[in-house]
């Protein structure tokens, strides 16, 4: 038996080494990206770059996986690095910790990747990755909004084209329309409208982000191991 047995009784060998042979990149770590990044780890994933500039915040506890009291002002992609260590000690692990823009975002392709999970919360670096992805031919999925929204069994994966009640998608929808991009893009939306809360900080919870992050991950194991 080893960690991946249990796995390997529903998907079978043959793509348990699929799992192990595929390159994930994961672009922002924060409610959303650290529970994709937590499920693409536990699911044997082989290679995975992680991408994020900030450190870990008080504000983060309420929804971020890997934060505690203890690692506050850390760098996110070490705290990462070692919990990805922890879980899996064969995985390959490269961190890219830097802010991402459209003028450095070429850094993030200097290596074969498979899949890209956006996680981001940039909405040009969003768009670039749309093209980037559509013109290198790299499968791609990307979380929505999950700010003010409490009910987490309205996610869904779906086509971009298909979104609604996200401001996110609304901007990325035109873009795709404006670009003439006809084949599919793939997100992970809610259609919850957001709850008004008469602030200019967006409001969060460890239930809708975390819930994004786990679909995010499911989009790309189910599609390996399909």
């Amino acid at each position: 038996m080893n960690q991946l047995s249990r796995l390997e009784l529903i998907v079978g060998s043959d793509n348990i080494f699929k799992l192990q042979n595929t390159t994930v990149l994961i672009i922002g770590l924060g409610g959303v990206g650290s529970y994709a990044l937590e499920s693409i780890v536990r699911s044997g994933i082989g290679k995975i770059i992680i991408v994020d500039n900030d450190t870990i915040d008080i504000t983060n506890l309420n929804r971020q996986l890997m934060t505690y009291q203890s690692n506050i002002g850390n760098y996110k992609t070490d705290v990462w690095e070692k919990r990805i260590f922890d879980i899996n000690p064969n995985c390959q692990v490269k961190k890219i910790t830097k802010f991402i823009n459209n003028s450095n975002i070429d850094e993030l392709f200097l290596e074969k990747i498979d899949y890209i999970i956006d996680a981001c919360d940039t909405i040009e670096v969003k768009k670039e990755l749309i093209r980037q992805t559509q013109r290198r031919n790299i499968k791609f999925i990307s979380a929505m909004g999950t700010g003010n929204k409490m009910d987490p069994s309205r996610l869904k994966i779906m086509d971009i084209r298909k979104t609604t009640y996200d401001s996110i998608a609304s901007i990325l929808r035109k873009m795709v329309r404006d670009e003439n991009i006809t084949s599919k893009v793939m997100v992970v939306c809610s259609d919850e409208p957001a709850i008004k809360t008469g602030s200019k900080i967006i409001g969060s919870n460890c239930l809708v982000p975390s819930t994004a992050g786990i679909l995010c991950a499911s989009y790309i194991i189910n599609d390996i191991v399909r």
